[in-house]
């Protein structure tokens, strides 16, 4: 595992991005500042790997700024991504010494760490981290579940459109257009979609001509209306899928 800065300035957690969004959310006053002498923030370039698959894990982590890949490798090399993390998503299982997936940094990445031993006694004394974390899982699953209809049901145009949505949403700042940079390259996309390079672009080339989405750039997308995203994703606008 090796961070580009090891060194970097550890913020208050009142002043953290994160702060009403990951496992310290629910989190008291006499709780956080606990978890706030733990802490330690690390920082990755885009294309480091953060933990091998079946490396030691001795770190509990939340996603502070940035987005990495989870990937699971087969015995005859084949790789699959199976999961996109970003800000306030949690890396690690308590209970774990290993890493279960590679992860890898897609763009920039800056992690919140705390050690995992430590981690996990504050666990077991903590209810409101313990119960925010129980919920985080939980959320886990409803969305893998989720995956497995988008993977065995859904058209092409609604994988890529259900894609875009989940990258808009989470990056949602109250403004209008909804904007997101694509944290992963059209070719990641296809394979998290189980689609090709092509049919990626080119749904996403006609949901522009629709007028559903908009471009700056390359990797910038813009969205003015999330209900008409979400509609082609096959969803309503509170995620739910359309009967």
């Amino acid at each position: 595992m090796t961070a580009i800065d090891l060194t970097l300035a550890t913020p208050a957690c009142r002043g953290c991005p994160i702060r009403h969004r990951a496992v310290c959310a629910t989190c008291e006053p006499s709780e956080l500042s606990r978890l706030e002498g733990m802490k330690s923030y690390r920082s990755w370039s885009a294309g480091q790997t953060i933990v091998m698959e079946g490396a030691e894990l001795d770190f509990a982590a939340s996603i502070v700024t940035g987005c990495a890949t989870l990937t699971r490798s087969m015995e005859d090399g084949r790789v699959q991504m199976v999961g996109l993390l970003m800000p306030s998503d949690f890396i690690g299982r308590p209970g774990r010494a290993q890493a279960p997936y590679e992860v890898v940094a897609a763009t920039d990445v800056t992690l919140c760490m705390f050690d995992r031993l430590g981690f996990e006694r504050l666990l077991a004394e903590t209810p409101h981290l313990s119960t925010r974390l129980l919920e985080m899982s939980l959320d886990e699953i409803d969305a893998a579940r989720e995956w497995m209809l988008l993977l065995g049901r859904k058209t092409a145009r609604e994988k890529v459109a259900t894609l875009l949505s989940i990258i808009l949403r989470r990056a949602a700042t109250g403004k209008t257009p909804l904007r997101a940079e694509l944290p992963i390259t059209r070719e990641a996309m296809a394979s998290y979609l189980g689609l090709t390079i092509e049919t990626v672009s080119r749904q996403m080339t006609l949901l522009r001509k629709d007028g559903v989405i908009s471009m700056a750039g390359a990797r910038t997308v813009l969205c003015d209306d999330l209900a008409a995203l979400m509609a082609e994703a096959g969803d309503d606008a509170d995620g739910d899928v359309i009967s």
